[in-house]
């Protein structure tokens, strides 16, 4: 494992004592780590403004990187100086921004959606047929909890999505009876931990930790996709179940693409894509499909109105009219 400069583990030991999740944690190291490299190892304190626009700069000019990503490396660096370094960048920053437009989503057909779920292993297949038939994220899939099914309302309850925002989002009928049978596993699951003396109960959110501090060994706020093993909380070391790994779905997704023998390039996201696009196709409303994917934005969902205007579903192409 590479040894992090005790600079570096005091940025951690700040990010993880204020909650910041693993994912953030690491993304922000790793860019700030890349800034002072880029600086020949200069401590931050001792750079400002000029020094993180021609990081910027360098992102986009030599490394030809995405809107997305440098904007990613100005939130590490924004973050940096506000809360470690106690000095603010400028909020009129002059760097040269990215002019690499935004890639149009891969889109499946439904029957593209069949065969890849068809070809998934038994242990995927409901994760994937809730990113594709709720519009979840993966991470959201596999974070979800016993008590954010909600089979009265036929809806899904996802807390702290991107953005750290919550939302409802619909629930096939058809998944039912799947997720039913999902519970009673977890609930063995649960059964089986609770005879283990070590087993210190699923984590959970620090603010309710403490205001329920024996929800974590109730069924209600279980992961509805746990690991199989039990394993050390990163944090306090406690033996928890945690949930499925986000690798492990990329993986059994690109294997399952490839036995049914479809070029496209798919990734779990794609599912998410197709959820938006189809549901634009059968007529739903733009604001609706945005409030389903939790788009803050709608000039954000509006890249699945693109994707429906190309081809057969926008111009009609002149070969037609003499073949």
């Amino acid at each position: 494992m590479k040894t992090r400069s005790p600079y570096l583990n005091y940025i951690t030991d700040y990010m993880i004592t204020r909650h910041y999740s693993l994912r953030t944690v690491n993304a922000y190291l790793s860019w700030i780590a890349n800034f002072i490299h880029f600086h020949n190892k200069r401590h931050p304190s001792s750079m400002g403004d000029n020094e993180v626009v021609a990081f910027l700069d360098h992102l986009v000019l030599q490394k030809k990187m995405s809107p997305r990503t440098q904007m990613a490396a100005l939130n590490a660096l924004a973050f940096l100086y506000k809360h470690i370094v106690k000095n603010e960048l400028s909020l009129n920053l002059d760097f040269a921004r990215s002019s690499r437009q935004p890639k149009l989503p891969v889109v499946m057909t439904t029957d593209e959606v069949k065969q890849v779920m068809l070809n998934l292993q038994k242990r995927y297949y409901l994760i994937a047929g809730l990113m594709y038939g709720s519009g979840l994220r993966v991470m959201e899939a596999v974070q979800l909890r016993v008590k954010d099914i909600d089979f009265d309302y036929k809806c899904i309850q996802v807390w702290c999505g991107k953005g750290n925002k919550h939302r409802i989002v619909t629930l096939a009928t058809e998944l039912i009876p799947l997720l039913r049978n999902q519970i009673l596993q977890v609930d063995e699951y649960l059964t089986l931990d609770l005879q283990n003396e070590q087993y210190a109960g699923v984590w959970m959110p620090h603010a309710l930790s403490k205001k329920y501090p024996s929800a974590n060994k109730s069924l209600a706020w279980q992961y509805l996709f746990p690991s199989y093993k039990l394993s050390g909380d990163p944090e306090t070391g406690e033996v928890r179940r945690h949930h499925f790994h986000p690798t492990c779905i990329r993986k059994a997704v690109k294997k399952a693409v490839k036995q049914a023998n479809i070029m496209k390039l798919i990734t779990p996201h794609t599912f998410r894509h197709s959820f938006a696009t189809h549901l634009l196709q059968s007529g739903a409303d733009i604001r609706t499909v945005q409030a389903q994917l939790g788009h803050s934005d709608v000039k954000t969902t509006q890249i699945y109105t693109h994707v429906l205007q190309q081809g057969a579903n926008g111009v009609t192409s002149p070969l037609s009219k003499i073949l």
